[in-house]
């Protein structure tokens, strides 16, 4: 690889959860970040002073106060700090749901988006948002793959789980199950399967050997438990093979994770929410952070959420926050590389 080191933008999530937290943590203890990217975040200067009292800083942290990414000193010791907005931050209150909290984790979204659409950063990695707040917020999208999607008007946002050599990506995520198969068709999976093909090659994965996942148990056993496999699942993989796509399955869901963690595929296409989620998560809870393709630039995220039973105690980590920064910027610079 390269010398390059991707700009990236870490949003400070919901401010009354964890997400100040664990990026103080991040960006205040991990020099191995700064090795790997120039950070910088996006988020409230007030609000990352009172969590130095929260996680107990004894040394004082020097922030740089940057209005363009072009600002940034990126220098470990030293924290950028770019605030979309002013805000009297004086009514958020750890661990509760509040309009103002989620109007500024929108803000901080809405800005990475600005900037990413101007060619000014490379990647993003968000901490997390809580959906009821940016609902009081007005925001009308579930939450942020489908924010980051619309604002930047990409065709789509493909969703993949990245949890060591596990890269899982997913037909659908936020359904119900009912739903969720029968919305897993021919046409749907074969989207998904051209769709993952594009975007690894696009990182330099050279003809990717993706994996399609099974539906039923045992693959259906030839249709003894139910159909989607032999209706829908076997002809997507037919095509995308006639298509010069190297895509095998489907594979039984029980097995297809086991081999996915020892590298055997370049990507796995897990059918529905939970069947990649307890894969990844049960593997390594911490080390799973979820990888947005599609969009002008790189995005990821924490694969928890805002923790509001613990915001404000002090004892959050930034391991998951740290692995969805690193793992950005490695992808960020693997997109370049292949420019």
């Amino acid at each position: 690889m390269s010398d390059f080191k991707p700009i990236t933008a870490v949003t400070m999530g919901d401010p009354a959860g964890i997400g100040p937290e664990i990026v103080l943590r991040m960006m205040k203890d991990s020099k191995e970040l700064y090795d790997q990217c120039k950070p910088f975040i996006i988020g409230s200067l007030p609000i990352l002073q009172k969590t130095e009292d929260v996680i107990g800083v004894t040394q004082p942290i020097v922030y740089n106060k940057i209005s363009d990414p072009s600002e940034g000193k990126y220098q470990f010791g030293v924290i950028d700090v770019l605030e979309p907005n002013q805000y009297d931050c004086s009514s958020v209150v750890y661990g509760e749901v509040q309009e103002l909290a989620g109007r500024m984790s929108v803000d901080y979204i809405m800005k990475s988006i600005e900037l990413g659409k101007a060619g000014k950063i490379d990647a993003v990695s968000t901490a997390p948002i809580h959906k009821r707040a940016i609902k009081l917020a007005g925001v009308k999208q579930p939450g942020h793959t489908e924010l980051y999607q619309d604002e930047t008007d990409s065709k789509y946002a493909l969703t993949m789980f990245s949890t060591h050599k596990l890269r899982v990506f997913f037909v659908s995520r936020h359904m119900a199950l009912k739903d969720a198969i029968d919305f897993a068709s021919k046409d749907v999976v074969l989207d998904f399967v051209k769709n993952i093909n594009t975007e690894l090659t696009q990182i330099n994965f050279k003809n990717p050997l993706i994996a399609v996942a099974a539906m039923n148990p045992h693959g259906g056993d030839n249709g003894l438990f139910g159909r989607e496999e032999i209706d829908q699942l076997i002809p997507a993989v037919e095509e995308a093979k006639k298509l010069g796509i190297n895509a095998v399955g489907p594979l039984p869901a029980d097995s297809v994770f086991y081999q996915g963690k020892d590298g055997r595929f370049d990507a796995i296409l897990s059918l529905y929410h939970d069947q990649g989620h307890i894969a990844c998560k049960t593997y390594d809870f911490e080390k799973s952070i979820t990888i947005t393709f599609g969009l002008p630039f790189m995005r990821s995220s924490v694969d928890h959420g805002t923790a509001f039973d613990i915001a404000g105690k002090g004892i959050a980590q930034s391991v998951s926050m740290l692995e969805s920064t690193i793992k950005v910027a490695e992808y960020a610079k693997m997109k370049h590389d292949n420019q």
